[in-house]
Parts: C-alpha cells; structure tokens; sequence
C-alpha cells in the first residue's frame, strides 16, 4: 500500500514537494500520525526520521522545481499530478494500490490522471482530505512538509530571512520587496508568475517612476 501527499503547492517562494510512501501494512506505521500541518515541525522531523530508518517502509520523492512552475504551458493541477506520479514511479511495483490526496475538485479525476502518468497498472484512490483519515497519506503529507522545510531552511540560508515563503507571509513579502529594490530582479527562488512576484516588480517600477 501507498501514500501520497505534497507540500509547497501554494507557496511564492520555491519548490513544491511530493511524496509517496510505501508500507505493506499499514497497521505498522506508528501511532500519531496526521495531517502534516497539524504536526509541531520538531514532531514531524522525528515521524520522518523513524519512517527513514524503518526497513519496512519506502519513501519516493519528486521535486517541482520553480522553473516548471512558472512554465506557462502547465498549471497547478497538472504539475501536481505529475508530482504525485513521480513519487510514486519511484517506489511502487506492478498492480500496486495506494491512496493520494486529491489536489482537484473531482476525486475521480485527480485519481485517473495519476494513474494514466504511470507506466504499470496501479489502483489509485484520490480523496480530499486524505492526510487526515488515512495514516499512509499522512505519512506522506509529514514527509513532503519536511522536506519543503529543509528546503526553505536552505534558501534562508542563502538570502537571510525569508519567512515562510507563502505570499500572506509579511517577512516573505518583505524579502521579495527588499530584494527587487536591491537587484532590480526577482531571486532565483521566487515563482515569477505568482501575484505578489508581479506586485514587488510593479512596486519598483512605480518608486523609479516616482523619482522622476
């Protein structure tokens, strides 16, 4: 059995993150397992440590990096059916079975449009919601939301405070704003095609503007 959740779908700042989980009984996973964003991070840091270790369990990852997000040939929906595939390309066999966390308002749809990304027959089930009612997608969901955190950690590293990354984030927003004053551009790290991008842009357009 299989899980599969993402983390990062949102966010105007960096990659999103998808990823599947393989158990062959889900009755072994540990006890406490939930909706990632109800998890403290330190809670979620030592449930992905303790999948990590467990030869039991599986773990397939997929990045979608900035560059593909903005690739004005996609969208949203269909980068995350692809990254939930990619995950699960990774570590799930031949007629495998497993639930994702359905990221369209049509289960059935989101459902069909992983399995038709996969080369083998699979059985997916997509559901709303699925992190909270099934622990292998919640497994999935913490270690998704780990690993977009490791990756956030990674780009404050590199450019200072950066908040959470998500566009009602003010530390986020102040980044964006700050950084387009200094470099005349967006990082590297920012979703260009995202609104508050266009904002901190247009609002250096206007300050020189104003200058005048």
């Amino acid at each position: 059995m299989f899980g599969v959740d993402e983390a990062g779908r949102g966010p105007v700042l960096g990659s999103m993150f998808a990823a599947a989980v393989v158990i062959e009984d889900v009755d072994d996973l540990p006890s406490g397992i939930g909706d990632s964003k109800t998890l403290s991070p330190e809670r979620r840091e030592a449930f992905a440590e303790q999948f990590r270790e467990d030869d039991t369990i599986e773990i397939g990852l997929a990045e979608i990096p900035t560059n593909r997000i903005d690739d004005p040939e996609t969208d949203m929906n269909t980068l995350t059916v692809e990254a939930h595939a990619e995950a699960i390309l990774q570590v799930a066999e031949d007629d495998a079975q497993g639930i994702v966390d359905a990221c369209d308002t049509s289960e059935s749809r989101f459902a069909r449009r992983v399995t038709e990304e996969i080369a083998y027959p699979v059985e997916i089930t997509a559901e709303h919601g699925a992190d909270e009612t099934h622990a292998i997608v919640g497994a999935a969901s913490i270690v998704a939301k780990v690993e977009r955190d490791a990756h956030v950690a990674e780009l404050a590293e590199k450019h200072g405070e950066v908040g959470s990354g998500y566009p009602s984030d003010p530390k986020t927003r102040a980044f964006l704003r700050d950084y387009v004053e200094s470099h005349g551009e967006l990082p590297d790290c920012a979703r260009a095609s995202w609104q508050t991008s266009k904002d901190a842009l247009s609002a250096r357009e206007q300050s020189a503007l104003d200058q005048f």
